[in-house]
C-alpha cells in the first residue's frame, strides 16, 4: 500500500485518537487500550514500509503519548480503592439521589403501614415476625432483658453471620430490580414493614426508649444501607424500563454496572453496622448517653457522606459521573 493511501485511510482515526488523548480526563480506559493496540499495529506497519517518513514519526509520537496516558492510569489504579470512595462513589450517589430518596420513602411508608397494622391487630406481629421470635422476645421481656437476643451468641460468630447476611440481603435487593424494579420495591417494602412492626411491638410493651437506643445503635447505618441497596435495584430496573436514547440492552448493562457499584460501596458500612450490633449493642444498657452518641455520630456520618459530600464532589467535578473502569 502506498504511503498516501495508508495515510488517507487512517488519518481520521489518528486525529480522533489524538484529540481523545488531549482530553482533560479519559473516561473510558477500555477504549484507550483498544485504540492503543490499533495505533501500535499502524506504527509497526509504517516502520516496515515507510521507516523514515513523516507518517512514521507522527505515529511514533502519538504512540508515545498514548503509552504515557496508559502508564498514568496504571499508577492511578493503585489508589483505586481510595479514589472510588473519595470521588466515584459520591458522584454515583449524587447521580441516583432521586432513586435513593424514593427507596427511603418506600421504606418509611412501609414502616408506617406495619406500625398501624400492629396497632389495629395484635396477631399481625406474629404474622410478620413469626411465633418463635415473638415468644422468645416476650420471655426476655418477662425476665427483664428485652434485648437479650443480642447477647445470646458469641460476638465473633455473630459478627461474621450478620455482616455476611446484610451483604447478601443488599445484593438480593439489588438483583431483584431486574424484574422491572418490582422485586426491589417489594424487598424494600417488606423490610420497612418488619421494621415498623418490630418497633411498634416494643412501644406497646412500654419499651420505646430501650428499643430505640438498642435497635438504632446499629440500625442507623444498617437500615440506610439497605435503602441504598434497594435504590441500586431501582437504577437497574428503570434503566431497562426507560432506555431513553440507548437500546434497552445497552442501558440495562449500564444500569447494572452502576447498581453493582452502589451496592459494593456499602460493604464497609455493613461491616461497621455488624461490628456495632455484635460487640456494642449487647452492652446498650450500660450507658444511654453513649448509645445516643453513637446513634448521633452514625446519623451525621450518613447525612454527610450520602447527602452533603456528593453535592460537594459534584460541584467540583461538574456534576458528572464517569466510570473509571
Amino acid at each position: 500500500m502506498r504511503e498516501v493511501t495508508f495515510t488517507k485511510k487512517n488519518s481520521s482515526k489518528w486525529t480522533t485518537f489524538d484529540s481523545y488523548l488531549n482530553q482533560r480526563s479519559i473516561d473510558n480506559p477500555d477504549k484507550l487500550a483498544r485504540l492503543y493496540i490499533e495505533l501500535t499495529d499502524d506504527l509497526a506497519y509504517a516502520r516496515t514500509f515507510y521507516p523514515n517518513s513523516k507518517t512514521t514519526k507522527y505515529l511514533n509520537q502519538l504512540t508515545l503519548k498514548a503509552h504515557q496516558q496508559l502508564y498514568k492510569r496504571k499508577r492511578i489504579r493503585k489508589n483505586r480503592f481510595i479514589e472510588f470512595f473519595k470521588t466515584e462513589y459520591p458522584l454515583l450517589v449524587f447521580k441516583h439521589r432521586k432513586y435513593i430518596g424514593l427507596s427511603l420513602l418506600i421504606l418509611i411508608v412501609a414502616a408506617l403501614v406495619g406500625a398501624l397494622s400492629t396497632a389495629r391487630d395484635d396477631s399481625f406481629v406474629r404474622l410478620i415476625l413469626g411465633d418463635g421470635y415473638v415468644n422468645m422476645t416476650l420471655k426476655n421481656i418477662e425476665e427483664g432483658n428485652p434485648m437479650g437476643v443480642y447477647a445470646d451468641e458469641n460476638s465473633w460468630s455473630m459478627f461474621s453471620w450478620i455482616a455476611w447476611n446484610n451483604i447478601r440481603v443488599s445484593f438480593l435487593a439489588f438483583a431483584a430490580g431486574i424484574f422491572a424494579s418490582v422485586g426491589s420495591v417489594y424487598l424494600i417494602f417488606t423490610n420497612g414493614m418488619m421494621l415498623g412492626v418490630f418497633q411498634f411491638f416494643f412501644i406497646q410493651k412500654g419499651l420505646a426508649q430501650t428499643m430505640f437506643l438498642t435497635i438504632w445503635l446499629h440500625g442507623t447505618i444498617e437500615i440506610f444501607s439497605i435503602v441504598v441497596a434497594g435504590a441500586a435495584g431501582l437504577v437497574m430496573g428503570n434503566s431497562f424500563l426507560f432506555p431513553k436514547t440507548r437500546s434497552r440492552g445497552t442501558n440495562l448493562r449500564r444500569g447494572a454496572r452502576e447498581g453493582v457499584k452502589l451496592v459494593a460501596g456499602l460493604i464497609p458500612f455493613f461491616i461497621v453496622a455488624a461490628f456495632i450490633e455484635s460487640f456494642i449493642t449487647r452492652y446498650s444498657e450500660v450507658s444511654q448517653v453513649l448509645d445516643a452518641l453513637i446513634i448521633g455520630i452514625s446519623l451525621l456520618a450518613i447525612i454527610f457522606y450520602f447527602v452533603v459530600y456528593p453535592f460537594i464532589v459534584s460541584k467540583k467535578t461538574g456534576n458528572e459521573y464517569h466510570s473509571t473502569d
